[in-house]
């Protein structure tokens, strides 16, 4: 046998062993590579597990994520005190309740060093509710302002921007609540001179109750989030108490005539964070889910999102989404200068929603039923 003729024997039997080799290890790379995704668990409210705001995430991750929607903070720890711990691996929450859920154990801390606040705006590096001391519990994602919506053929900005608006003649059964006790009884409170609506005495609850059934005769219903939308869409209802553009922002991009405004007395402030839930083994990836959310990135995906369009914490995220779609910047005011959200925050014009301080939720709660059932 020539020199050439061994060498490529051996090459020969090299090639067939790598190839035999390579053979075997196929079926195992296959399997890492079709591999189901992990399943990722969402409490929150509806669209934050949607595609538009996780496909990429999953894509990335090999993950899917699992949702269970809910509307409003009280259901929200309804859900959860009835579900074994660990069932939820990230829990999204109303900035309000993180202290319940911090109390009930029903979240892990987290290290702030994780998460990117040095791009956020000042005001949210600690914000209110999502810290126990210098120990973090929850991450500002996404928050909104509620106001006056209102059908922009039936009343102009000017008439909208008072909650006195909600008992003009003209409205007689065409106000619609957004069924939920704080926002609609803190604007209440705002009308009534409170700077701090959630903070009153007995005296100005006894007087915010009084002035909310003077209302009664208006309102033409008691509406959920879908119930929300479809009543402002089609003209059932012409204003609307508790809520602002993160409900009317999606029907002015779909077309429909409505808006939302901040009236004369004030606004209030809707804040939705992240948390890991306790006891979830896949606290790793809920982490990474919220380092994404709360990246430029993805602050921008969270603004435009699907369901419903919301403010941002993250000055760059703010200059990402000026970047992708400066309408939208625009029109949720993602624009620094006067007049941008961050500017009504800093000149006082919005309070932060949060749970009675000198009530108790209960007391809230029950007079909200007594309400509707008047």
């Amino acid at each position: 046998m020539t020199r050439t003729d061994k060498t490529r024997s051996g090459l020969t039997r090299r090639a067939t062993l790598a190839l035999g080799a390579a053979a075997l290890a196929t079926p195992m790379l296959s399997r890492r590579a079709f591999a189901a995704p992990t399943e990722l668990t969402m409490l929150a409210w509806y669209g934050h597990a949607e595609p538009d705001m996780v496909a990429e995430f999953e894509a990335a991750n090999n993950v899917k994520f699992v949702p269970k929607y809910y509307t409003g903070g009280d259901n929200m720890l309804g859900l959860i005190s009835q579900s074994p711990p660990g069932t939820f691996d990230v829990i999204l929450s109303d900035a309000e309740y993180v202290q319940q859920l911090n109390a009930a154990g029903y979240i892990e801390a987290l290290d702030p060093a994780d998460y990117p606040f040095d791009d956020f705006f000042p005001e949210f590096h600690k914000f209110p509710g999502h810290w126990d001391g210098d120990t973090l519990y929850s991450v500002i994602t996404r928050f909104g302002f509620l106001g006056v919506a209102y059908n922009t053929d039936a009343l102009t900005e000017t008439e909208a921007s008072t909650y006195d608006v909600f008992w003009d003649p003209r409205l007689t059964g065409k106000v619609g609540h957004f069924d939920w006790h704080l926002p609609n009884l803190g604007q209440i409170s705002l009308l009534n001179g409170n700077p701090s609506p959630y903070d009153i005495d007995e005296a100005a609850w006894e007087a915010v109750k009084e002035k909310t059934l003077t209302l009664r005769p208006q309102v033409g219903g008691f509406f959920d989030y879908g119930g929300t939308f479809a009543s402002l869409n089609n003209g059932q209802m012409l204003a609307f108490a508790g809520i602002g553009d993160w409900i009317t922002g999606t029907l002015e991009r779909n077309g429909a005539k409505v808006r939302s405004v901040i009236p004369e007395q004030g606004g209030l402030q809707f804040t939705e964070s992240f948390s890991i839930g306790k006891g979830s083994a896949k606290a790793d990836l809920a982490r990474k889910w919220i380092q994404y959310i709360t990246s430029p990135e993805g602050q921008a995906k969270s603004a435009q999102m699907a369901a419903y369009p919301c403010i941002v914490p993250s000055q760059k995220g703010w200059e990402v989404l000026a970047a992708q779609n400066p309408d939208e910047a625009r029109r949720q005011g993602m624009v620094e200068g006067p007049g941008s959200a961050i500017d009504l925050i800093r000149t006082g014009r919005i309070q932060y929603r949060q749970l009675p301080v000198q009530q108790s939720l209960e007391d809230w709660n029950d007079f909200w039923s007594d309400y509707k059932g008047a």
